[in-house]
């Protein structure tokens, strides 16, 4: 039993799905994983993706106000918002029915999880991002004329967003007080909702935060003593998809930092991962970071399945 012990676990796009419906069934097979965690002792906090979803939100309220005057259109911090909200309303509920099936009686809670950005990070000026659906040439110039980012794609135009790095995590005592009374919380989602701080207000970024790195730092903050990202795939290969593909299993931090000098990962996938989990343990002792997928997820955590990287 790991009585005592504080897991962050960060959950990908997969373990969401990605319309209503999917939601749903993908939120039931996720809490599984947690639940297998949490009956080992472990304290568990739950960050997660809102790729899917906040593209939804993004696009519904754009179209919404664009065919009633009287609305305008949604900010990005908004949608985030909202993603949060609805995510966290079926994670919390898919968790607590597992752990009372479970015999396992505890409270799951969802916090509405601010993040503060630099306003002069450098994303900013080159966002990478993609959102919401393929616009027309007259809507990306609409967009352009508002200050927006545009990239073209395959059939017309998309808006882009930056995706600045995480400095501080506005709600963090808050995650720490339900924590320490032994509850399950969930929070930081889709990368956590960025904003800018302007005096005494916190005002809302044109911005998506990586959500591997808001786990990271959440996993710092909390002083865990594990970080399990779950992903999709089981482990973590060298060399993807090349004939030469060698799976990578325990190895340390070293060894890791080595891998991402030699790019053997890739951008806006698993190296954010990699350099969250690198970062979370060098950053601490005795702590260790997984990457696996979530029928993986408790082999992994026992230390018979995944990529571990740990301190040595």
């Amino acid at each position: 039993m790991d009585t005592g012990k504080t897991v962050v676990i960060a959950l990908g796009h997969r373990a969401l799905g990605n319309t209503l419906p999917e939601q749903k069934r993908a939120t039931k097979e996720a809490a599984k994983a947690i639940a297998d965690i949490v009956e080992t002792g472990a304290n568990v906090v739950i960050s997660h993706s809102n790729s899917s979803q906040v593209g939804m939100i993004h696009m519904a309220m754009s179209e919404f106000a664009q065919n009633h005057e009287k609305f305008t259109a949604c900010p990005m911090s908004v949608c985030s918002a909202m993603s949060q909200g609805y995510i966290g309303y079926d994670l919390q509920n898919s968790i607590r029915a597992e752990l009372i099936t479970r015999g396992i009686h505890k409270t799951v809670s969802t916090i509405l999880t601010q993040v503060l950005v630099d306003p002069y990070d450098e994303a900013f000026y080159e966002p990478t991002k993609v959102i919401g659906r393929v616009l027309t040439r007259e809507e990306a110039d609409s967009e352009e004329r508002k200050g927006n980012f545009v990239i073209s794609v395959e059939g017309g135009w998309r808006r882009i967003v930056a995706s600045p790095k995480p400095k501080e995590i506005i709600e963090i005592e808050a995650i720490k007080a339900l924590l320490s009374d032994n509850q399950i919380v969930i929070c930081c989602g889709g990368g956590g909702i960025p904003v800018i701080e302007q005096g005494v207000d916190l005002r809302g970024a044109s911005a998506v935060i990586e959500k591997d790195l808001i786990a990271g730092l959440l996993a710092v903050d909390l002083n865990a003593d594990v970080l399990m990202i779950l992903t999709s795939v089981d482990q973590v290969a060298l060399d993807f998809k090349s004939f030469n593909e060698k799976l990578i299993g325990k190895i340390g931090v070293r060894t890791a930092r080595a891998y991402m000098q030699e790019n053997q990962f890739e951008k806006g996938s698993m190296l954010p991962k990699f350099e969250a989990a690198v970062n979370f343990v060098e950053l601490g002792s005795s702590r260790r970071a997984i990457i696996t997928s979530i029928p993986r997820a408790r082999a992994a955590y026992l230390g018979k399945a995944g990529t571990e990287i740990t301190g040595e």
